[in-house]
């Protein structure tokens, strides 16, 4: 089982190259969007600082609190475990919804008619629960 687990959000443990130029600093926040070879490495969305979108389709800097505001992604990059630590679990910050979404990506096809069957048998036994 590896480290960390799909979406679990991290910082970096050290200063980073970016591929497309420049660098991403110590504590720079991220988020696992790809687990390698059973956590062997991992790919992860590095952001920088509050932006909201203008006008003009640009990025002005914002702040957390600004409606629509989000953080800029600043590189994509795959990373080893030991270059980044754990700030808060997948399980605590996105819903259960996302993390099954995320999962049924990567299952093959006749397993996700196991998944699918047992989803109709779940949701059957919950209708006829309700009903009593």
């Amino acid at each position: 089982m590896s480290q960390f687990q799909l979406f679990d959000s991290v910082k970096l443990r050290e200063k980073i190259p970016l591929e497309e130029g420049g660098t991403a600093p110590e504590g720079c926040a991220g988020s696992i969007v790809e687990v390698f070879n059973s956590g062997e490495a991992y790919m992860v969305e590095l952001f920088g600082g509050w932006v909201s979108d203008t006008a003009d389709g640009d990025f002005a800097e914002s702040t957390r609190e600004a409606p629509g505001s989000f953080m800029e992604t600043i590189g994509v990059e795959t990373l080893a475990p030991s270059q980044l630590r754990l700030v808060t679990p997948a399980r605590e910050a996105v819903g259960v919804r996302a993390q099954l979404l995320a999962l049924v990506d990567e299952l093959p096809e006749n397993t996700l008619e196991e998944v699918r069957d047992f989803a109709e048998f779940l949701k059957q036994k919950h209708s006829k629960a309700k009903a009593s």
